[in-house]
């Protein structure tokens, strides 16, 4: 990285950081550029050679917490070499190990979350589960032997049942905890019934 894509990294870092900060306090539709250049310490021209709008920014911002995201889930994610060399019980996500870090990952980045849910087209939510079935569970449906004619209904359940949970989790402020909504999305997705076959 030369000087010049050093300097605006560690510009773009100030105002995704800013953001974020504000958002602890308040949602997003009412931060404004003004607002966000404040806290970063940069001047309305720098956000605009930037980013066209708030939009842009928290875009990039989304993909910073993504990645934090992600971290937290690495050491499981590297256990799995090939889904088909991976054994079965390794291939279901929906138990505690893996929701408990995600939940509490929500829950620490709430508003986050709730400006996702609000304004899904900025993120292109649809094209994330499109990928994320094409490389990840159809494969894993494959190897449960899922009929191909039930892999899209199974995945929807699963996916967007959860991600429904989730969300109406956070918009009533996260005050079950975290426990409980790991519990619940366990029960919904009668995970006990998928396990025994796992085996």
């Amino acid at each position: 990285m030369n000087k010049a894509e050093s300097k605006y990294f560690n510009t773009a870092c100030l105002m995704d950081e800013a953001l974020l900060q504000l958002l602890e306090k308040k949602d997003f539709e009412y931060i404004t550029v003004k607002e966000i250049c404040k806290k970063a310490g940069v001047n309305r021209s720098t956000f605009y050679l930037h980013y066209e709008n708030t939009d842009d920014l928290l875009l990039e911002a989304i993909e910073l917490i993504s990645n934090k995201f992600y971290a937290n889930f690495k050491f499981k994610f590297e256990e799995i070499t090939s889904i088909q060399e991976t054994p079965k019980e390794k291939l279901i996500f929906l138990t505690p190990d893996y929701l408990v870090p995600y939940l509490t990952f929500v829950k620490d980045n709430k508003r986050i979350f709730k400006t996702i849910h609000k304004k899904p087209q900025v993120f292109n939510a649809e094209k994330v589960f499109e990928n994320m079935c094409k490389n990840l569970f159809n494969p894993i449906l494959e190897k449960f032997n899922t009929p191909t004619e039930e892999a899209p209904y199974i995945f929807e359940f699963y996916t967007k049942g959860a991600l429904a949970i989730i969300m109406k989790w956070v918009e009533l402020d996260c005050k079950d905890s975290v426990e409980f909504v790991t519990n619940l999305i366990v029960d919904c997705a009668n995970i006990n019934s998928h396990t025994k076959g796992a085996k």
